[in-house]
């Protein structure tokens, strides 16, 4: 099993689920809606500075839905390449 870790900027949510159903992936998830820091495409803080937002999501799944999954956050990268857009994964994970 494979944890992924989605950390992106709000704009590109409603991008990024409709990558997510053309490929059948990511019906089960949790999300932080808010998220705040600083990355590389820069501050995010929801304030009157830096009024951009983050979310989070974080999926367990298996291989192959994980490699489906990043081709999709590829695809929606490749579209808002300005866009904050990571995922992270941590390769085997495992529950008691």
């Amino acid at each position: 099993m494979k944890r992924l870790e989605i950390i992106a900027n709000a704009s590109v949510e409603d991008s990024l689920f409709e990558a997510f159903r053309a490929r059948g992936v990511v019906r089960y998830y949790t999300k932080v809606p808010v998220v705040h820091g600083i990355g590389s495409s820069g501050p995010r803080k929801g304030d009157h500075i830096w009024p951009e937002e983050n979310f989070l999501l974080i999926i367990y799944c298996d291989e192959q839905e994980a490699r489906d999954i990043r081709e999709a956050v590829r695809e929606v990268k490749d579209r808002f390449p300005d866009e904050g857009l990571k995922l992270g994964m941590i390769e085997e994970c495992s529950f008691p």
